[in-house]
C-alpha cells in the first residue's frame, strides 16, 4: 500500500470518519463520566476502611481480567447489540483506575486539616465536598485519564456488538483483507484512535490545571 492509496481513501470518506470519530469520542467520555460517578461514590465509601478498600478494588480488578470479547458475549444476550453493551462494558473496564485513585487520593488527605474543618462546625458532608474531594481531585482525574486511554482501545473491539465509533472501519478493513481498500481502512481507524487518544490526553492536562489549586499542583 502506498499513501496515495491512503489518502485517496481518506479524502472519499471524510464525512464518515468524521462521524465515526465524533461517536468514538463521545462512546468513550460518556462511558468514563458513568464509571467516574459510580467509582466515586464507591471510593467514598470504602476509604475509612481498608479492608472494604481491598474489596472493592480486587471486585474492579476481578473484572478487568475479563476478556473484552468475553464480556461482550455476555452482556450481548441480555442488553442486545449496540450501544447498550458497549457503554455497559466500558463503563466496567473503567471503574478499577478511578476506584483506586479515588480511595488514594480521600485516604492522602491530611486528619488534622479534616479534624480542624469539623472543629470549626463544618459537617461531614462539609468537610467531603469542600476539603477532602478538591485535596483528592488531582488523584481522581488521573484515574480519569488512565480510564479514557484504556477506553479509547478496547472501544475498537466493541465493534464486535455493533458498538459505535472507529472499531466498524477496522473489522470491515479486516474481513476485507485483500481488497485495495482492507489495509487503508484499518490503519486509518488504528491511527485515528491513537490521535484521538493523544487529543483527549492533552485536554485532560489542560483540565487538570484549570481545575486544581495551584498548591496542589506545587
Amino acid at each position: 500500500m502506498d499513501f496515495g492509496q491512503l489518502w485517496d481513501f481518506v479524502s472519499a470518506r471524510k464525512l464518515q470518519l468524521l462521524t465515526d470519530s465524533y461517536l468514538h469520542v463521545s462512546a468513550v467520555i460518556q462511558s468514563v463520566v458513568l464509571a467516574t460517578i459510580v467509582a466515586v461514590a464507591i471510593g467514598i465509601a470504602v476509604y475509612r476502611s481498608p479492608a472494604g478498600s481491598a474489596v472493592a478494588t480486587a471486585l474492579a480488578s476481578a473484572i478487568l481480567t475479563v476478556p473484552s470479547f468475553a464480556l461482550l458475549g455476555l452482556l450481548i444476550p441480555i442488553l442486545g447489540l449496540g450501544v447498550r453493551p458497549t457503554v455497559t462494558a466500558l463503563v466496567l473496564y473503567a471503574l478499577l483506575p478511578i476506584i483506586r485513585n479515588t480511595i488514594i487520593g480521600l485516604a492522602s488527605v491530611d486528619p488534622a486539616v479534616t479534624d480542624a474543618a469539623r472543629g470549626v462546625g463544618m459537617s461531614r458532608l462539609g468537610v467531603l465536598g469542600r476539603i477532602e474531594l478538591p485535596i483528592a481531585w488531582p488523584s481522581i482525574l488521573a484515574g480519569m485519564r488512565v480510564a479514557t486511554q484504556m477506553l479509547m482501545g478496547i472501544l475498537a473491539i466493541a465493534a464486535y456488538a455493533k458498538g459505535p465509533g472507529l472499531g466498524n472501519l477496522i473489522f470491515s478493513g479486516l474481513s476485507r483483507v485483500g481488497s485495495p481498500t482492507a489495509v487503508p481502512q484499518a490503519l486509518t481507524g488504528t491511527v485515528l484512535i491513537v490521535v484521538l487518544a493523544l487529543v483527549l490526553d492533552g485536554i485532560y492536562v489542560l483540565i487538570g490545571k484549570l481545575t486544581t489549586s495551584r498548591g496542589l499542583r506545587d
